[in-house]
């Protein structure tokens, strides 16, 4: 795959967090297509090494990344402005499940995910946003969850992480806003991934825990991670030129009704 010349992000300088699979490889792949150069960072370094290799030469760099480690994420952000010549466009989509009541959690299990789903949007933007102040502006866009926006049991962490970061979106699209940098999310519903799969994998019915999953979207089916990175292209895009501070919902209808969870 090559950068497309015309495309609907020809010419941006993207960083890509949490892109090795999923929903992040898809915007990985929309991306290059659309013409963005990126840089691709990744816990799993091995994953997105063969990632990488697949896309061809839009892909300037990639890079293992803990994205909960401060340090370390200056220092990454850092070498992508410097191989992608400055920053356009900042995805913050590394995330990781928690399932748990309150009463079952621990408080390793709650730093966890606190800290992997919504500090690292934190510790990602404040690195990327003096390259994009220096570049005249950009965009943010990070990867939220209708679990952030309605309540679901058994998801006390990852849907309080997940409210963190509709919330966070807002204040950084006001702090961001007179030096042009847009900032939103996508709030995804239930979407076929490897990390859907597994969680599936482990119910006691994994077949009616699917069936199930589906009935609560009106649209009647799981999204695919390709649903999802389309919305990360337009919000990226000049497309959204005057969108900024808004949480876009891509979830096939299931916020739009009520479920017995």
């Amino acid at each position: 795959m090559t950068t497309t010349e015309r495309g609907r992000l020809a010419g941006r300088r993207a960083v890509v967090t949490g892109a090795a699979s999923g929903i992040g490889r898809s915007i990985a792949e929309r991306f290059l297509h659309e013409g963005a150069r990126t840089v691709l960072l990744d816990l799993d370094g091995a994953a997105l090494a063969d990632l990488a290799a697949s896309l061809g030469d839009a892909v300037v760099a990639h890079a293992a990344l803990d994205v909960t480690d401060g340090p370390a994420v200056t220092e990454a952000v850092r070498a992508a402005a410097e191989a992608l010549g400055g920053i356009d466009v900042v995805v913050n989509n590394a995330g990781i499940p928690m399932v748990g009541a309150v009463r079952d959690l621990t408080d390793e299990d709650w730093d966890r995910a606190l800290d992997v789903d919504l500090k690292s949007v934190f510790l990602v933007s404040r690195a990327a946003w003096p390259h994009l102040e220096a570049g005249g502006g950009g965009a943010i866009v990070n990867t939220a969850s209708i679990a952030g926006m309605v309540g679901t049991p058994g998801q006390a962490a990852y849907a309080t992480a997940k409210a963190g970061v509709v919330m966070l979106t807002k204040c950084m699209a006001l702090d961001g806003a007179a030096a042009g940098i847009r900032v939103n999310a996508v709030s995804p519903g239930f979407v076929a991934t490897p990390m859907l799969e597994r969680w599936l994998d482990g119910q006691d019915d994994p077949a009616q825990a699917r069936a199930g999953v589906e009935a609560m979207h009106p649209l009647g089916r799981l999204g695919e991670p390709r649903d999802i990175a389309d919305a990360f292209v337009y919000l990226a895009s000049d497309e959204a030129r005057w969108v900024t501070g808004t949480t876009l919902t891509v979830d096939g209808g299931f916020g739009a009704t009520s479920h017995p969870l």
